[in-house]
This record gives structure tokens, sequence and C-alpha cells, in this order.
């Protein structure tokens, strides 16, 4: 069993959530559901046999979904990395979390559908960011300040010195 898993609260939406991210991430699946039962119906304010929670993975992280009603409101205090190798996995994550409803925001950040908060980050980026040559990273960083979604060329430039 993993040591720490992140425990996401939806009004009512778990399991759609788990589906949609489970579309997203290749090497990823829907686990286990628990089910509200009476006690926790009249505890929780949740209809007896709801789904309570779903366990998922995603590229081998787990996390846990759960149905716990309005009482709790996602905010940009969490969110998820998604480390890129190229240009067009940017891309793909990109489209695919902002998809139907999502918010792109700055410097690669956007929330999904759901409200979750995401930073979809090319690795490369954080190489720059932490190059010796302060005047680089310097130029990288603030190309970075003026995107929303990343743009592998343009902090290529950037670091360059174009």
């Amino acid at each position: 069993m993993q040591k720490i898993t992140p425990f996401l609260w939806f009004d009512d939406q778990a399991e759609k959530a788990a589906k949609f991210y489970i579309s997203v991430f290749k090497n990823s699946k829907v686990g286990k559901s628990t089910r509200y039962g009476e006690a926790a119906e009249k505890a929780a304010g949740r209809p007896a046999g709801s789904v309570m929670t779903v366990e998922f993975e995603l590229e081998g992280q787990k996390f846990t979904a759960l149905n716990g009603g309005p009482v709790f409101k996602f905010n940009e205090s969490i969110s998820f990395v998604v480390n890129c190798d190229t240009q067009e996995e940017v891309n793909y994550f990109w489209e695919k979390l902002s998809a139907d409803g999502g918010q792109e925001s700055e410097c690669g950040w956007l929330k999904d559908k759901f409200g979750v908060s995401w930073q979809v980050v090319p690795t490369v980026l954080i190489e720059m960011l932490q190059d010796k040559d302060s005047e680089k990273s310097e130029r990288v960083m603030k190309a970075m300040l003026q995107m929303q979604k990343i743009d592998i060329k343009k902090l290529n430039a950037a670091y360059a010195g174009k």
C-alpha cells in the first residue's frame, strides 16, 4: 500500500472525475469503490447506497475521490504537476485537462472542469531555471511569465538569448 494518498473531495462527481482522469493519463485505472450505508447517510447527508469513495491510479500514483457534498471546494493552494518531455505532451495534457469547462491560467497553470488545479510543465523548463548562468535562467523565467500554456520553442529562444 502507498504510504501517502492524495484524497480529493468532490460534491457528487467522484466517479465521473476518476473516469475522466483515467481517460487523460495512460497506465491508469479505477479501483475499488465504497458506498454510503445508513450510519454514514445520516452523518454525511448522502443517500444510502450512493458512492462514497472511488480509488483510482494515474501513472502509478494512487488517489481516492470522495463524494463528500458541497462543504469544501478545490482551490489553487493544492495542485498537481504534470511533467512533460515534449511540446506534444504539453499540448496533449493542456488540451485534455482544460477541456469541457476547464480554465486556462498563466505559467502552465489550469483548472480542470472539476476545479482541480494542474501545472503542465516541460521538464526542460526546470532544467533551464536551475541553470548556473543566472542570466539564462532569468530570461527563461521572464519568457515563461508571459505564457499561459508553456511553449518550449520560446523557452529555448529565451535561454539562447534570442
